[in-house]
Parts: C-alpha cells; structure tokens; sequence
C-alpha cells in the first residue's frame, strides 16, 4: 500500500517524464486487476490450508499448486504487477520507482526469511520445490 502511494504522489509530485500515452495506458488498468486476481486466489489458498501469510512467522503447508505452480511467490508478484499497472496508467517515470523499489526490498528482506522458513519447516520437499517452480516468473 505504501508503494501505490508513493507511485501516485511520485507521478503527481515528481513525474519526470510522460513515457506512456493513451491509449496504452489503459493496460494499466488490466495489470491492476490481473494482480489483484493473483492475490486473491493466493490468499484463499493460504487460508484455505490454515497456513500463514506472513513471512517471519512458521508456515503450516507447502503450497504448490494454483498460483504457486508459476511462482514460489505470488502474493509479491501479484502486488508488483498492481504497482506496475499503477505505473503505467500514470504513464510517468516516476510511478516506476515504487514499483522497482518494491522488487528489490521483497527480494533483500522479505524473501529470504520466508524460504528460510521454508526449507526449515519442509526440507527437501521445499527444495525439490525450489528447484521446479521459479521465485517470480
């Protein structure tokens, strides 16, 4: 949410530069949607097998099926593709930079305490795992 904010004050504050124009920028709109779709169907699944959402803590099962079948991790995938769908429907350089920031902290702080708990609580199931489906895409 902190980085749909600042994508929106960033285009308005600090633009840069209009790079995308109508009427592509209503694509946006389809990657917003198309993201949030991933989430929702990630969430019910984690819900759905009483397993947690939340990166420090211990997860209770190894999701690998529906959207985990494309990703290790689609819940951050489908939140950078509503950022980036906020990028381009703003059309501004500037809307980018939340989306590029947001990659880059899941990757250094997020997902590697979330695998770590992976691999400890499910092992070699986790990394064969690892090894077939892909972090992001």
């Amino acid at each position: 949410m902190i980085a749909a904010v600042a994508a929106g004050i960033l285009h308005f504050v600090w633009p840069i530069a209009q790079i995308i124009d109508n009427p592509w920028r209503w694509l946006g709109i389809a990657l917003i949607i198309f993201g949030g779709a991933i989430n929702i169907w990630a969430d019910r699944l984690f819900a759905k097998h009483g397993t947690t959402v939340k990166a420090h803590e211990k997860p209770a099962y190894l999701i690998v099926f529906g959207p985990f079948r494309a990703s290790r991790h689609p819940m951050y995938l489908g939140m950078a593709i509503i950022l980036l769908g906020i990028a381009v429907s703003s059309g501004t350089v500037g809307a980018f930079i939340p989306a590029i920031a947001f990659v880059f902290i899941m990757e250094k702080l997020f997902i590697p305490i979330e695998e770590q708990n992976l691999l400890e609580t499910f092992g070699q199931k986790y990394l064969n795992y690892k090894q077939k489906t892909r972090r992001w895409l």
